[in-house]
């Protein structure tokens, strides 16, 4: 998952290479994120569009800070971070300018015909099991299960310790389970 690529590089080193003046390192920098950080901005914003405008904003901020990256840390944690705060401005400012959207958020998910359910039927479950938890669940679960992150990654995302986020995701997950018993009967 975090092997170096083909010219033997960490995404340390290259973000030090970057910070030099290696335009290459960044490019390369993005070829490897920038299709994980979609993925994961996709699932939260459920816009392609919207969630390529996050990526792309992540990558500028990436290029802003550069010289303010740490380079005895790790890279990954860091972009992950910048790409989640921006996703969670992004739904800051939209809950200013409309607040109807909390109701909707609260409407029912609908209901599920019974019998034998096909996999993309199973994902829309899932899905809206998803959306009805609290955001801060949410984020650890996608975060922990979707993109695989290890908790100590995941509460260096999100700003917590790793133990709140064990929490946390043990809460989620005890309430998914009570949410997709309850639609599959």
């Amino acid at each position: 998952m975090d092997a170096p690529p083909s010219d033997g590089r960490t995404d340390e080193e290259l973000m030090a290479a970057y910070v030099d003046g290696d335009h290459e390192a960044f490019r390369e920098l993005f070829r490897r994120y920038a299709p994980v950080l979609l993925r994961l901005t996709v699932r939260h914003l459920r816009s392609e569009e919207l969630a390529r405008e996050v990526v792309q904003q992540t990558f500028f901020q990436v290029h802003a800070a550069r010289r303010d990256f740490r380079l005895d840390r790790k890279l990954r944690p860091w972009v992950f971070t910048i790409a989640m705060n921006l996703v969670r401005e992004h739904y800051r400012k939209k809950k200013r300018r409309k607040e109807t959207d909390l109701d909707e958020a609260r409407e029912p998910a609908a209901v599920i015909e019974r019998g034998p359910l096909e996999q993309k039927e199973r994902a829309r479950l899932l899905r809206a099991a998803l959306d009805r938890l609290p955001a801060s669940q949410r984020e650890v679960v996608e975060l922990h299960w979707f993109e695989e992150r290890p908790f100590v990654e995941v509460a260096a995302i999100v700003g917590s310790t790793e133990g709140a986020v064990r929490v946390r995701a043990h809460r989620a997950y005890k309430k998914l389970k009570e949410l997709l018993d309850k639609e599959l009967g």
